[in-house]
């Protein structure tokens, strides 16, 4: 573990719809306190709009996520000064994926930058796969994400580090790889858990796969760690998407559960991946009726087949 100090120049994907006439996917939502000091900016269940954490500590402040774009960040950065009242500023991001980290660019210079090495190295080798992705979903993403430029972290660590804002510690934890090879988890105190996407409130979970070389998640990971999230009892656990609710870590990792029993059966029988993907779906549809994004089931049937293989 490393503990985090400010650095010295500093001053106080989801799946998109390909529609043109989406709802712009900006963060503008009211903050909304959890917790004492702990504030989320929901995402409204936007698409690609993630909750957005800020958590205010004595002496300073800590940023969860940006949204999507320069015009997200720059709001969540406006937002956390508000909150902040002139502390110094931390921004940590809980994966690359652009509506997650792509405005981050807003807060250099303004804030210290901390992730862990394996997300600043993702977001070097496949940030700009991800962004064209995006942009050629529809005109609305290609505008958030015209000016996009990355910007590196000042502070990198690998395990975990805390920050300290003063009365409240926070603890950043690199958990991948699971939905991403960078995951990291932010925890404050015992109090609140922020997740990024291995966790999402009555959404399938989207397990992204470019390419055969590029295969961001490890779906075996994903579940253990959903196990051992469950075990914890974290008293209010934040999605990357959603709403919070207490019963959506549990949710999460039952649905991972039966994925990975019914997958490895399958695979084991010699049932083809398109086959056993759309028997599954229609199992999962049928036990989980009220959430979105049905389409994502494929893709982690897909991933427990490539496990199964892989073993």
């Amino acid at each position: 573990m490393c503990v985090v100090t400010p650095s010295p120049s500093v001053t106080a994907s989801g799946d998109a719809p390909a529609v043109s006439d989406a709802v712009p996917p900006t963060v503008g939502g009211v903050a909304t306190e959890i917790s004492p000091g702990v504030y989320v900016i929901p995402d409204g269940r936007t698409p690609l709009v993630p909750n957005v954490g800020i958590v205010v500590g004595e002496r300073a402040a800590l940023v969860v996520d940006t949204g999507l774009g320069p015009r997200s960040g720059a709001y969540v950065l406006n937002q956390a000064r508000e909150l902040g009242g002139g502390r110094p500023l931390y921004l940590t991001t809980t994966h690359f994926h652009p509506e997650h980290a792509s405005g981050a660019q807003a807060f250099k210079g303004e804030a210290t930058i901390v992730c862990n090495t394996a997300q600043r190295d993702e977001m070097r080798t496949k940030g700009q796969a991800h962004l064209d992705m995006l942009r050629a979903a529809g005109p609305v993403y290609a505008e958030e994400l015209q000016d996009v430029t990355f910007v590196d972290p000042d502070i990198v660590y690998v395990g975990s580090a805390a920050i300290d804002l003063g009365g409240v510690r926070v603890c950043l934890r690199s958990v991948g790889p699971a939905h991403s090879t960078g995951d990291q988890i932010v925890a404050v105190a015992d109090r609140v858990l922020f997740t990024g996407d291995l966790l999402e409130h009555k959404m399938f979970p989207l397990a992204p796969f470019i390419s055969p070389t590029d295969v961001d998640c490890d779906v075996m990971r994903w579940t253990g760690l959903l196990d051992e999230l469950v075990s914890v009892g974290t008293e209010i656990t934040v999605p990357g998407h959603g709403e919070i609710t207490p019963e959506t870590l549990a949710s999460y990792r039952d649905y991972f559960q039966f994925l990975r029993a019914e997958a490895t059966r399958s695979w084991a029988a010699g049932i083809s991946v398109d086959q056993a993907a759309e028997t599954i779906k229609k199992a999962a549809q049928s036990r989980w009726t009220d959430w979105d994004h049905t389409a994502r089931i494929s893709s982690v049937v897909g991933a427990f087949y490539r496990a199964a293989e892989a073993a």
